[in-house]
């Protein structure tokens, strides 16, 4: 039963909008009562699409995939995605004798449908805004660190409250502005998805790396996943007694798909935007970590590209690794080439200025906000100083596989000794097994010969920075042994066997210093490390959470308006239209692309192969009722200018009226920038047409099935 949402009314004191012409904007659910949704071009109202009456809406039918966005397209739980966000379930389930990235997977029936254990998926129920409760914890003779901690410590306690008062139902405090206000989110929360259609690589992935942020685009980035739930309809991981899941509202398909001008709305879980960052942030990400992302990443591509060269097996552990890494780097290598194109760091420093001449301008307000500006200057050249080695420290710990492992155990052993509200998010009782489900599938991928290469590699580049870290100083000073070094404690390692896993995860922290493992020893040994540098990101965070508080409080006064808080993975709505766009001078590109333009892309060359059966389709024009006659084809991508970021990979596409035309995967290389700051004529992002969706699945591999199940009445 769908409860009423007694949390709605209470709609956010803070997050109001000036809404202006410019349709920049991630919109919580909390705003559409104040969109002008019709001048917009939508034929829906705010409590069609959330209703804060418990009435079933449109948002029932949008779900969050890990840490993408899906939509239920059936009454059964069928979940449209993106490729790239079922990529994971798909890399998981095959191998090089049964390879489903290669090849694709087509399950015929339910009882077909592989499970992918490290999957979950949520809906939205409800909301409501609890700052007050929140910030009452914190006072100003508190630490930084001591800020962070009770701040944490309060949300987990409004989340278990609200959990044991909603049975069933999972709590998630979010923080909107920076330091100043806080959401409370209740969650169905499923945890038994199972990957259910999934074309080649070769169409969800078609251009590769060289196409990705880029338009035109020809990549179909689409896959089909189900939520299934106990028998009961609880919450349950997988068992083959499970059934499918049945949302409150599924979304309606339309096969007609969209045209050029046409109106357009997301719903999606965007994850983070820093569009209310000060200048010294954005010099910080120019200067010192998006250089070292670009760096480090193509470093680590590399690599792992060399090891898998001549090992399919070795290829596909490392391939859903290997397109995460691409992707932050791609991402990363456009947002500074947007930063050093575009004048954002000098509009927002001219900004900062004026705001603090108006502050100083007031005795009042100078003593109360006349060093904001300077003080959070003051944090981004400390983390300008420090963060090449803790960024280093950090990728040493998630890069090298078995120190990952190694780690999570020790950090186990330490954290569920604590009190649960004491505990880190993933050693809580709420979090534990899924954590402990995720790390025992993340074993299948380990590559010996990749781990010890990584590790290495790592401790080179550390080398190079300092090399005094506890814990490693005695391997760091001498270089010329980090190989050997390495290579021998990898190759005596055993934290990669399950067996051994599962018996380490009983152990306490002092049975656990008398293991002999070389990788268990080497993340006992930096544990410590790890440890301040936890504190240290706490300390920072208490520091920039009180910061940001009063900044947003006096630049809502210099401006005498408010505005929508920054991205942060709850669900927004975006509102825009299939639009154009002209990235360089006398250069207009169309927003639609066609089947005929992956035959002229078409190589037989990655990243440019397309298979067989669809050049096949095509010569013959067997398209049937998803040809467009507008463009003469069946359409491929489509291009429009919402307001989109990470997070929004999967995002339903709807038309006016709400019904599904197509699911969002990318943005262009020039919206990278959209992360810092948003420009109608250049921001642009791109999902993949549902007739092309629609196409793929059923005239040309089979799943006719799934077709029926979406309701599609289209012939077979």
């Amino acid at each position: 039963m769908h409860t009423p949402k007694p949390y709605a009314i209470l709609i956010f004191h803070v997050l109001f909008c000036s809404i202006a012409a410019a349709e920049e904007g991630m919109f919580p659910m909390s705003e559409l009562g104040k969109l002008d949704l019709a001048a917009k071009g939508i034929e829906l109202t705010a409590e069609q699409l959330f209703s804060t009456a418990g009435e079933t809406s449109l948002v029932d039918g949008v779900c969050r995939v890990n840490g993408c966005t899906g939509s239920f397209v059936s009454p059964l739980g069928l979940i449209i995605t993106n490729h790239h966000c079922a990529y994971g379930a798909i890399q998981k389930a095959s191998s090089a004798t049964q390879d489903y990235l290669t090849n694709g997977f087509v399950a015929a029936n339910q009882a077909a449908e592989i499970p992918a254990p490290d999957y979950t998926v949520r809906v939205t129920e409800d909301y409501r805004d609890v700052s007050q409760q929140v910030l009452e914890v914190v006072d100003d003779s508190m630490s930084f660190l001591e800020r962070t901690q009770a701040l944490e410590k309060r949300r987990k306690e409004l989340e278990a409250a609200a959990e044991v008062e909603h049975p069933g139902l999972r709590a998630e405090v979010a923080e909107m502005f920076t330091g100043k206000t806080y959401v409370l989110f209740l969650y169905t929360y499923l945890k038994d998805i199972r990957l259910v259609f999934a074309p080649p690589q070769s169409i969800g992935n078609f251009g590769g790396e060289e196409d990705n942020w880029m338009w035109p685009r020809h990549t179909g980035d689409f896959s089909f996943m189900r939520a299934y739930v106990a028998p009961d309809g609880s919450s349950a991981t997988f068992n083959s007694a499970n059934v499918p899941y049945q949302p409150k509202r599924f979304v309606q398909v339309e096969p007609q798909g969209v045209a050029e001008h046409d109106a357009v709305f997301l719903l999606g879980y965007p994850g983070r935007t820093a569009r209310h960052k000060t200048a010294s942030f954005l010099k910080y990400e120019q200067d010192v970590r998006l250089p070292l992302v670009v760096d480090l990443y193509n470093w680590e591509i590399d690599l792992l590209t060399n090891a898998g060269e001549n090992d399919r097996e070795v290829e596909i552990k490392h391939a859903s690794r290997m397109r995460s890494l691409a992707n932050v780097e791609k991402r990363s290598r456009g947002q500074l080439k947007g930063l050093h194109r575009t004048d954002i760091l000098a509009q927002r420093t001219a900004r900062e200025l004026e705001l603090q001449q108006f502050i100083m301008s007031d005795p009042q307000r100078a003593e109360r906000y006349g060093e904001v500006l300077s003080k959070l200057d003051a944090v981004y050249d400390e983390l300008s100083a420090e963060t090449p080695r803790e960024l280093h420290l950090s990728h040493l710990r998630s890069a090298c596989q078995s120190l990952s492992f190694a780690h999570f155990i020790i950090d186990a052993a330490h954290q569920r000794q604590l009190p649960d509200l004491e505990r880190e998010e993933p050693y809580m009782d709420r979090n534990y097994e899924q954590s402990v489900q995720r790390l025992m599938v993340s074993l299948s991928d380990f590559d010996a010969n990749s781990d010890a290469r990584v590790l290495a590699g790592i401790l080179q580049r550390l080398a190079t920075l300092d090399n005094s870290i506890n814990g490693l100083a005695s391997i760091l000073q001498k270089p010329d042994e980090i190989e050997a070094t390495t290579a021998a404690w990898i190759a005596g390692t055993q934290v990669q066997q399950p067996e051994l896993v599962q018996q380490l995860l009983q152990k306490t922290p002092t049975e656990l210093e008398k293991t002999s493992d070389p990788m268990l020893q080497l993340a006992l040994t930096l544990y410590p490390t790890y440890l301040e540098m936890r504190e240290t990101d706490k300390r920072r965070d208490g520091e920039l959470s009180q910061l940001y508080g009063s900044l947003i409080d006096i630049k809502q006064r210099f401006l005498s308006t408010n505005f929508v808080p920054d991205a942060n993975g709850t669900l927004r709505m975006t509102i825009g239209r299939v639009a154009a766009y002209s990235p360089e001078d006398a250069v207009i590109k169309t927003p639609i692309t066609s089947l005929s333009g992956v035959i002229d892309k078409t190589t037989g060359v990655e990243p440019f192969i397309t298979p067989q059966i669809v050049q096949d389709k095509y010569r013959a024009k067997d398209f049937g009722p998803f040809y467009n006659q507008q463009i003469d084809d069946v359409p491929v991508a489509i291009l429009y200018d919402t307001d989109t970021t990470g997070g929004n990979s999967g995002s339903p596409i709807f038309n006016a009226h709400g019904r599904l035309v197509g699911v969002n995967f990318d943005r262009c290389f020039e919206a990278t920038i959209n992360d810092f700051a948003w420009n109608q004529s250049y921001s642009r992002s791109i999902g993949v047409d549902i007739r092309y969706v629609l196409w793929i699945t059923g005239p040309v591999y089979g799943a006719n099935h799934l077709l029926d199940e979406m309701g599609c009445d289209v012939p077979k």
